[in-house]
């Protein structure tokens, strides 16, 4: 089973008498239905809708736990004590520094690293994996190992893949993948959200690109018929992530017209978990 130490990851605890309702108002995931053992996508929105902060949260100590990039943990810490006022809640950084991932394609094979207090990966569960998240450092893998893994299960990461407060959570396949509740009340930026999932209107969504050679950099443009249809994220050799309109890809794939990033010929496939297609015309269409 691979162990890779994420050493850019950091953590928060969100603990007392009114942890759970001070988050259950302010973020996109129900966390009163999160299981002991599970770790679920989350972020913090601006009041447009858009991801503000984006991390992994689940029960930890008296309170959740909240993993996120190390670059944003201070200015995540500032936003939510702007939010505290007078709530019964504490708010501290974790005294261990970064996350350690394993991963294996069936539950028996992670069985003893649950035991050990890490909780499952809900993103990876959706693809069929089961990935276990355990704070600190736990094993000395090759990283690159991690983010084949997400690249070939279409799992996005901020600043490598999209950037804050450029993407709404229906872009990063929050809507699919656990961490975007439509059933809770409501929380910072939920009145965009819900209004994108009832309207139907979200058309950039995370892909999985692959090519014959080498991709090029992150952040080279995805194009058809010369016109923009979106970027690419994370790239490992021939495979990536990108963030397109599947409108327009769908509606090039339909007419045979290339998709090419940079000069490269690509091919773009939506995660099979999404249950999403190509739409061919100015509708998006689910499986």
């Amino acid at each position: 089973m691979p162990a890779v130490f994420l050493n850019d990851r950091s953590l928060l605890l969100v603990s007392g008498a009114e942890a759970q309702s001070f988050l259950q108002n302010l973020i996109t995931t129900d966390i009163t239905s999160l299981g002991a053992d599970e770790a679920r996508p989350g972020a913090l929105l601006t009041p447009q809708g858009k991801i503000l902060f984006d991390f992994m949260i689940w029960q930890g100590g008296d309170g959740y736990m909240i993993e996120t990039d190390a670059g944003q943990r201070d200015g995540l810490l500032k936003r939510l004590t702007m939010y505290k006022l007078r709530a019964a809640v504490t708010l501290a950084t974790s005294t261990e520094e970064g996350v350690t991932v394993s991963w294996s394609e069936d539950a028996e094979g992670s069985q003893g690293v649950r035991d050990s207090q890490g909780v499952r990966d809900s993103r990876f569960a959706k693809a069929g994996v089961t990935l276990i998240r355990r704070p600190g450092k736990h094993g000395d893998g090759n990283e690159a190992l991690y983010d084949a893994l997400r690249i070939s299960h279409g799992i996005v990461t901020s600043g490598s893949d999209f950037a804050l407060q450029d993407a709404f959570p229906h872009d990063v396949l929050m809507d699919f993948n656990g961490g975007l509740s439509f059933r809770k009340g409501c929380y910072v930026g939920q009145e965009v959200v819900s209004r994108m999932q009832h309207r139907g209107t979200a058309r950039r969504r995370v892909v999985t690109v692959s090519a014959a050679t080498t991709l090029p950099e992150t952040g080279t443009e995805i194009t058809a018929g010369g016109k923009p249809v979106g970027a690419l994220g994370s790239v490992e050799g021939g495979s990536g992530l990108a963030i397109v309109r599947i409108d327009r890809a769908g509606a090039a794939m339909a007419a045979g017209t290339p998709l090419l990033a940079g000069e490269t010929p690509v091919s773009l496939v939506l995660p099979a978990w999404s249950g999403l297609v190509f739409p061919t015309s100015g509708d998006e269409a689910s499986a």
